[in-house]
């Protein structure tokens, strides 16, 4: 490893910000920023010794790998962090056009919500991957959250609180417990998990997680992701009274007057509540 790479790997370390899950991915993609800086001719560069001309030489490879704008400014935000904590935050525009980092491109991918029945539910053996399942469908978790979740501390009348250790990113959200439905599947996974999360005792959540994977693949369930698009979907459609595009409702750029207004309305409140902190991630869910 080289000095740079030794003084981020003690950098993240010392600064553990975010969830483990974050900071893992960090540090994976810190280390590729001093491979590569290191590849460029700088041999002998240390953690504050970055410079803009340090960032565009990374943004220009990336570029010329022809890697798609989400995955540069995914690798911005980790250039960011190490700015911030070498007291260099303000060095690096906030703005990514400014680098010539195109906005992202959300396509018009097929349809991916996906409804899981009692009967399929009940191929899953595990009490607890099926209980997060529950979950998954009844407030659009992230599998992560889904398992990580405390529903004794999450709970706080007509509302579940998010702790940020459970969340991508480490950002904690609140979403609103709004039917009978979501407060019974919250009483089950109470009486489930008792004071703890929705990991067996003497497991981990890497064990649990493998766990969930596996019992999915048995029960022949994949891309349990596609529970959150049904949320998402059902909630546009509970925020605004006609379907969101994906489900085949009318195209967001038909909406006129009063329909947009009600439309931009619920993006934000779907994306607030799927824990997301830009409006056009939610056209992925939605269209």
């Amino acid at each position: 490893m080289s000095k740079l790479g030794t003084d981020l790997k003690t950098m993240c370390i010392r600064n553990a910000d975010g969830s483990y899950a974050t900071q893992a991915a960090r540090f994976l993609g810190l280390q590729l920023c001093a491979r590569q800086l290191r590849a460029s001719g700088y041999n002998q560069m240390r953690a504050p010794m970055l410079q803009m001309k340090h960032v565009m030489c990374l943004v220009r490879q990336w570029q010329n790998a022809e890697l798609s704008a989400g995955t540069i400014k995914n690798r911005m935000a980790n250039i960011r962090w190490w700015a911030e904590k070498t007291g260099k935050a303000g060095m690096i525009p906030k703005d990514n056009a400014e680098l010539g980092i195109a906005d992202r491109q959300y396509a018009n991918t097929p349809n991916k919500a996906q409804v899981v029945d009692d009967k399929r539910l009940s191929r899953v053996t595990d009490p607890y991957v099926r209980m997060s399942l529950r979950l998954q469908a009844a407030f659009g978790l992230r599998r992560e959250e889904s398992i990580k979740i405390v529903p004794s501390t999450a709970v706080r009348g007509n509302l579940l609180y998010l702790n940020g250790p459970w969340c991508k990113g480490g950002r904690g959200r609140v979403e609103p417990i709004r039917t009978a439905e979501q407060h019974t599947v919250l009483r089950d996974a109470l009486v489930l998990a008792g004071g703890g999360a929705l990991i067996p005792p003497g497991k981990s959540y890497i064990q649990q997680r493998d766990k969930y994977d596996g019992q999915c693949k048995a029960a022949g369930l994949s891309n349990m992701h596609g529970l959150r698009h049904q949320y998402a979907q059902m909630r546009y459609e509970e925020l605004t009274g006609w379907k969101s595009p994906k489900a085949g409702g009318p195209a967001h750029g038909t909406l006129k007057g009063e329909m947009r207004e009600t439309d931009r309305m619920a993006r934000l409140t779907v994306s607030k509540e799927l824990g997301h902190c830009r409006m056009g991630i939610v056209s992925v869910y939605c269209g």
